[in-house]
């Protein structure tokens, strides 16, 4: 059952920022501004996720997620008020961070769900596959969704759509008996304003979701961009969409034998190669065939990523942070795609979408060879036992 409503809560993460970015475009006429107030939601998720995560770390998960469900519900109706009354752009970019402020952490509770019913080894080295590759396949039906219902009579259906999938699913993910049952983990010694993140490990997985999220938030604008100068705003969403399906079937295969084998090479190793591959994009211009091959060749390092991060997050986390941890991460991942939306969609304004993805490609490859030099922070932790060399 908790399973069930997490995935119709986290389906919306994947739709919630680009419903917002084209429902906003389509009010205003503007992808400048549309990506301000998307990136506005995405930095207030970063801001409120580790919070979140420490309150779900210390309370239990029911009672932070069911406040935070009441006080999303009420945000984004005021987001939605925002744009119909053609506010000024500073009160929407507002509006938006308190929405993604409270945007439950919906994703971070599951997967720390899953470390407490789990057992460590290779079992729950699936889980957490399972939890990459179910989050790919929400990247999936997330953006189809949302450039299908901005086609409808009223652009904001999307949005209004991705809100009420995620009070919904996070009421009901708090409510099942599993979830409520959830004792608070005894409290770590890592405490301070930026607690578990003080951990050099745990910080060197910030450093690689945020990389990941620079290059998403490119892609995210950059995609958009093409398919509008084509005509078609819904196709869009249709590739970003048929990106994450490439990523879904490459990660099934990686999960049987990743690469690069050793955890602390594959951050690094990751990130570099899906900069490069993102900064090709730029040499298919306007043309769609060219452009949506190489995107396809991208996705398959999608995954990947997102499962050796979760896996690096098992052997650096402290005991009883694991959702603060998991925070921190969310908070790396969004402010990344939050930069890259904002400044890529200042670069489509003036020099065409090619500029999105050259300019997120090379910020992923050069926060890689940061990555690459914090290996150490990893390499030096030892893996459980209980936990496939592999993996």
């Amino acid at each position: 059952m908790p399973a069930l409503f997490s995935a119709v809560g986290r389906l919306p993460v994947a739709m919630y920022a680009l419903a917002t970015l084209l429902y906003v475009q389509g009010a205003t006429g503007s992808f400048a501004a549309a990506g301000l107030v998307s990136a506005g939601s995405l930095v207030g998720v970063a801001l409120g996720s580790v919070v979140q995560g420490r309150l779900i770390d210390r309370l239990g998960p029911t009672r932070p997620l069911l406040a935070v469900a009441v006080l999303f519900a009420a945000a984004a109706a005021a987001l939605i008020a925002a744009v119909e009354v053609d506010a000024p752009l500073t009160l929407a970019v507002g509006a938006a961070a308190v929405t993604g402020a409270v945007q439950p952490a919906l994703p971070g509770a599951s997967r720390a769900l899953w470390g407490r019913l789990v057992p460590p080894g290779a079992r729950r080295a699936v889980a957490y596959n399972y939890e990459a590759i179910s989050m790919e396949t929400f990247f999936v039906l997330g953006p189809a969704l949302a450039a299908l219902l901005a086609a409808a009579p009223w652009p904001g259906t999307g949005l209004l759509v991705a809100a009420v999938a995620t009070v919904v699913g996070t009421t009901g993910f708090a409510l099942s008996p599993a979830v409520r049952a959830t004792r608070p983990a005894a409290r770590s010694a890592s405490r301070g304003m930026i607690g578990v993140l003080a951990r050099p490990g745990v910080l060197t997985v910030a450093v690689a979701g945020l990389g990941f999220g620079v290059v998403v938030g490119g892609v995210e604008v950059g995609v958009p961009a093409v398919a509008a100068e084509s005509g078609s705003r819904i196709l869009g969403g249709i590739l970003i969409s048929a990106w994450s399906v490439v990523s879904v079937s490459a990660g099934l295969i990686y999960a049987a034998r990743p690469w690069p084998r050793p955890l602390h090479l594959r951050l690094p190793v990751l990130l570099g190669l899906f900069g490069v591959l993102v900064a090709a994009m730029a040499a298919a211009g306007n043309s769609l065939a060219g452009l949506t091959i190489v995107m396809l060749v991208a996705g398959v390092v999608i995954t990947p990523q997102v499962t050796a991060q979760s896996l690096a997050l098992e052997v650096a986390t402290p005991a009883g942070t694991a959702t603060e941890a998991f925070g921190w991460v969310i908070t790396a991942i969004t402010l990344g795609v939050a930069a890259g939306q904002s400044t890529t969609g200042w670069l489509v304004e003036r020099a065409g979408p090619s500029a999105a993805f050259l300019a997120g490609g090379v910020a992923g490859v050069l926060l890689a060879v940061v990555l690459w030099a914090r290996r150490h922070t990893l390499a030096t932790i030892p893996q459980p036992a209980s936990l496939p060399a592999r993996c």
